[in-house]
């Protein structure tokens, strides 16, 4: 207890360069938190991918579309339990900068493949039998200030014309780490506006989703569906859903990569200055220690004290930095949602923040604990300062 209470006053006896180094240690933690986030986050897709949903698109790149008539060809797979499909219509509210994930779809299969997009069942009706509806996510929503019933107007990208939408729903995520930033339509009123004004560009599927029976019979079904297009004009690439999320993400590892490399830079740099801060103080109190010494401390003792102190300062400071990530990555939830519609920050994150403020204050203790572990008594004391 008397060891505790000395190293609680000496970590502040300087105030301002021991509050300076928490700080410095927080802001290092905070950073390294958010990255972890970040790159933990890039990968939720995949996690969260079910092993019963499959995506057939075309052979050569997303990009080309799938003739409409595959759907009934795919639903007489066996193992197949459920077909649907959609494209990405890439529409933009108001400005460029508002981007938001948006897809024309089949409603009543799409909503049945994908149970955890929950909609009250009026709302449900209400989109299911109107050709102009649409559903959006509640953090989507809440952004715009949109209510059910308000008619909303995409300006088309990919399919140009200023396309009109009356809200019918607001679905909210059947866990927290749902996006609830997406915004879904009818594909027939896709399919019927192209029929009169792009007529070649009509019955096509941007890509299937399959639910299969059993997850064991992913494999199969994929071959299956992929050997009835086989030699055709528009042949077929059918993977997990997991392979398709995980397609997208390995064009970014690189930057994935980057990102984790600078997050531990970040807690090296923490290191060095920590350490630099407990060098300056270990000798400042050569003579204290020395001191110590002549009253019978051993060398153990003098370096509980020394890393003590050190590692107190460190997790003040990662402390300072945990509690600083929440309202941050609450921050970046909700003003960067277009980007990260979800942004938690997991209990591992958590701990990993802690072992890093922990680390970074052993590791800064090793020259002082050395230093002040061996020095002699009789030196110490013709030391001044």
């Amino acid at each position: 207890m008397f060891l505790i209470k000395i190293i609680i006053r000496n970590a502040f006896r300087h105030k301002l360069r021991s509050i300076l180094t928490v700080i410095g240690v927080a802001i290092a933690i905070l950073a390294f938190g958010l990255l972890r986030t970040l790159v933990g986050l890039w990968y939720l897709g995949v996690e969260q991918s079910s092993a019963t949903r499959l995506v057939t698109r075309n052979a050569i790149s997303l990009v080309f579309s799938l003739p409409i008539s595959y759907r009934d060809r795919i639903r007489q797979v066996s193992g197949v339990k459920l077909v649907s499909w959609g494209n990405w219509f890439g529409g933009v509210y108001i400005e460029e900068k508002n981007f938001f994930a948006n897809f024309a779809v089949d409603p009543k299969t799409y909503l049945e493949l994908y149970p955890e997009f929950v909609l009250l069942p009026q709302a449900k009706d209400a989109f299911l039998h109107d050709r102009k509806g649409a559903v959006c996510g509640r953090k989507l929503a809440a952004k715009y200030g949109w209510k059910v019933g308000d008619t909303i107007t995409l300006r088309g990208t990919i399919f140009p014309g200023q396309w009109e939408f009356v809200l019918r729903g607001i679905y909210r995520g059947a866990q927290k780490s749902t996006d609830e930033t997406q915004f879904f339509f009818h594909w027939d009123y896709l399919n019927e506006t192209l029929k009169k004004a792009a007529p070649r560009r009509a019955d096509q599927a941007g890509f299937y989703m399959i639910g299969v029976t059993n997850p064991d019979l992913a494999a199969e079904v994929s071959q299956s569906v992929d050997g009835l297009f086989k030699n055709s004009l528009a042949e077929t690439l059918t993977e997990t859903e997991k392979a398709f999320q995980m397609s997208f993400v390995s064009m970014t590892e690189a930057i994935m990569i980057a990102i984790q490399v600078v997050s531990y830079v970040v807690i090296v740099i923490i290191m060095v200055v920590a350490a630099n801060t407990m060098a300056m103080t270990a000798r400042e109190r050569i003579a204290e220690y020395a001191t110590l010494k002549a009253l019978g401390f051993g060398a153990w003792h003098i370096a509980g004290i020394v890393c003590g102190e050190s590692v107190a300062i460190s997790l003040f400071g990662g402390v300072l930095g945990v509690v600083l990530t929440f309202p941050a990555a609450h921050w970046i939830e909700t003003e960067l949602s277009q980007f990260f519609p979800v942004f938690s920050v997991s209990a591992l994150t958590i701990y990993f923040d802690l072992l890093a403020a922990l680390a970074v204050g052993l590791v800064a203790a090793v020259f002082p604990v050395w230093r002040g572990s061996t020095i002699r008594i009789a030196e110490g004391l013709r030391r001044i300062g």
